[in-house]
């Protein structure tokens, strides 16, 4: 089962670089974006749902703002959007679906780094995405969050570590709260179980040189139930192309079914 997620920093101009030429030829079982930066309405079918898959969207409420969405082969048995939190539901930030043998969210956590309000925002969200976890591990269910975490969780996981200990992103309250999901929750981070080597960015500023130097951090991840951990065949953020700030983060499951 081959799932790819990626912040598109809004989907038209991703379409407009090639990104869904590019993902037909993937053969993808599910695709998750981030960041749609457009209503449902805003979008031809004809361009931007490939054929064979079905398409959900959680838009924002504010237009050309936020939102999710999810390509998949397998019709859904159930789609949720939100959380069932306003503030972060109105944002267009959650979007699940089940498959019968797998849920899969595309998830945009908020970023902090434009002022202290937002940051503020940040970890509310955080806080009132527990449950909702707790919800998905009591489930049994095996589930798969892809998405813009908007946190480098280690320092192999950003380039300029030193440089960003006070910043959005980098905060160690963030990192503390990835690591107790890891740790307490007991949830993988799927990336990382088969691609422990340095320099794997899946963001770079659009400031200076950072994509051509590889200034960059990764904070697009694939967070896994904990009996997906074995399943995880391969994993890879894909460079060739670039559609966005962001890169694709691509991996490969055992097959679920």
């Amino acid at each position: 089962m081959k799932i790819i997620t990626l912040n598109a920093n809004g989907i038209r101009a991703a379409e407009r670089k090639g990104l869904f030429n590019w993902f037909k030829n993937q053969q993808a079982d599910v695709l998750c974006i981030q960041e749609t930066k457009a209503h449902l309405n805003q979008l031809d079918p004809q361009v931007f749902i490939p054929q064979g898959y079905h398409f959900y969207q959680a838009d924002a409420q504010k237009k050309g703002y936020s939102g999710v969405s999810i390509y998949s082969k397998t019709q859904p048995e159930k789609v949720n959007y939100g959380i069932g939190w306003e503030p972060f539901d109105s944002e267009g930030r959650w979007i699940e679906i089940d498959l019968g043998h797998v849920v899969v969210i595309s998830l945009y956590l908020p970023s902090g780094s434009a002022k202290e309000e937002r940051q503020d925002f940040k970890y509310i969200c955080m806080e009132k995405l527990e449950p909702v976890l707790h919800r998905l591990i009591q489930s049994g269910k095996p589930f798969i969050v892809c998405g813009d975490w908007n946190i480098a969780h280690k320092k192999i996981d950003i380039k300029n570590w030193r440089g960003n200990l006070k910043n959005s992103g980098f905060l160690p309250e963030e990192r503390a709260w990835m690591t107790k999901l890891f740790e307490e929750f007991g949830l993988v981070d799927a990336f990382r179980v088969v691609e422990p080597g340095e320099h794997q960015y899946s963001w770079w500023s659009n400031r200076g040189q950072a994509w051509a130097n590889n200034t960059g951090w990764r904070i697009d991840y694939h967070i896994t139930s904990p009996c997906l951990k074995d399943k995880i065949k391969s994993a890879h953020i894909y460079k060739d192309e670039r559609f966005s700030d962001h890169a694709p983060v691509i991996i490969e499951y055992v097959s679920l079914a």
